[in-house]
This record gives C-alpha cells, structure tokens and sequence, in this order.
C-alpha cells in the first residue's frame, strides 16, 4: 500500500518551519544586543520524495523503518561567519530545551576525503499535531560561509555529472576544499587581531 506522503511529510516541514524562526531570533537577539552573531543566516527544507525513495534504496532502509533510520528528513542549515562560531552555536544547541541531542559528527575538524567540511548534529524535535506531540528526527549542519560555498558548488557538479570524475578533477576539488579552510582560517585571524587592536589601552589617573 502506498504511503500517504502528504500525512508522513507534515510534522517534517511543521518542524522544520519552526526552527527556522526559533535559530532567526537567535541572530536577532544577537542583533538586538548589538553584538556579533554567530548564525548569519539559516535555511531548511524538507527531502523531496523522490530523494527519500532513492536513498532507502541506497541505504536499504525498510518502510517502516524510516522514521527511525533516515535522519534528515527534515534539515536544517546555520551558515556562521567563522569557523569558531560553529562551536558556539553547537552549545547554544546543545543546552536548548525543545531539542534532544541524538548523534554528533564534526567534519569540521574531522574532514572527509572529499575535502567536505560542517558540523552535523541530529536531534529530536517534538510537534505539536492534533493527534498529540509528535516526536521526529532532524539534522542541523553548521558551516561557514566558505564551506557552505564549496559544499553546495561540489554536491551540484557531482549531481549534473552522476558523480563520475576523473581523479585529477577530484584532486582539483580536494584543494579547492583545503584552500576554502585556509580562508576560513585568515579570517578568523584577522578577527582575533583586529580584536587585540581594540583592547583599551591602561592610562594613568592624575589624582
């Protein structure tokens, strides 16, 4: 029997609606601070159907268990301007009480071969459906704007060429990776040094 999609999918694009607008306002009680945030920007989506077809096939996930086994479903992205950001808006995330920490990954010091960079985080999200909460997985990836860069130029050239590269090409993909880290890097030096710059300088009280 077909699966209703329409019912399956709605607690997935519910939650992800929600968590847009909850990780929005973290930036925006930054902003409101006027202070620095540490999220510039978050998108979301909900996987089409076709893509969730075609990776149960991949990862031979069963139907019934695909609410336990395929983890974004619902997905979520927090672009941060550098690379230490990621690690605080982990622990933002981490000590939020409307999400349950399942599994971490970080790719961010941890790189694939692939040259891939982000942290990857998979929580529980309770929805509030009519029928009851509804608790589902999401994932939440944290990058910087260079590795989102890099990620969403790869993952597009392996999508319109089936993934088949010569290994010079990949190689080329590989230290276009490792060059975007090294921006990263600058940056966040530059940051650290202009920061030193603004420290206020002791000065002697006539009494």
């Amino acid at each position: 029997m077909e699966r209703n999609w329409k019912s399956f999918l709605q607690p997935y694009q519910q939650a992800v609606n929600e968590l847009k607008i909850k990780l929005r306002g973290i930036r925006s009680q930054y902003l409101n601070l006027q202070q620095q945030s540490p999220i510039e920007f978050v998108i979301g989506r909900v996987k089409t159907i076709p893509s969730i077809k075609e990776k149960m096939k991949r990862r031979y996930i069963s139907d019934d268990r695909l609410s336990q086994d395929m983890e974004d479903i619902a997905g979520l992205r927090i672009i941060c301007p550098f690379i230490e950001d990621i690690y605080k808006v982990v622990n933002i995330l981490r000590k939020r009480d409307d999400l349950e920490a399942v599994e971490e990954r970080d790719y961010v010091k941890n790189n694939k071969t692939s040259g891939y960079r982000s942290y990857h985080m998979i929580f529980h999200y309770s929805v509030p459906m009519i029928t009851g909460q509804k608790k589902i997985l999401v994932e939440i990836q944290i990058r910087t704007l260079a590795m989102n860069f890099w990620a969403t130029v790869e993952h597009s050239l392996h999508y319109k060429y089936d993934g088949i590269f010569p290994d010079y090409l990949e190689k080329k993909l590989q230290k276009s990776a490792d060059l975007a880290y090294q921006l990263d890097q600058n940056m966040s030096n530059i940051r650290a040094k202009l920061r030193q710059t603004k420290q206020p300088q002791n000065k002697s009280i006539d009494n």
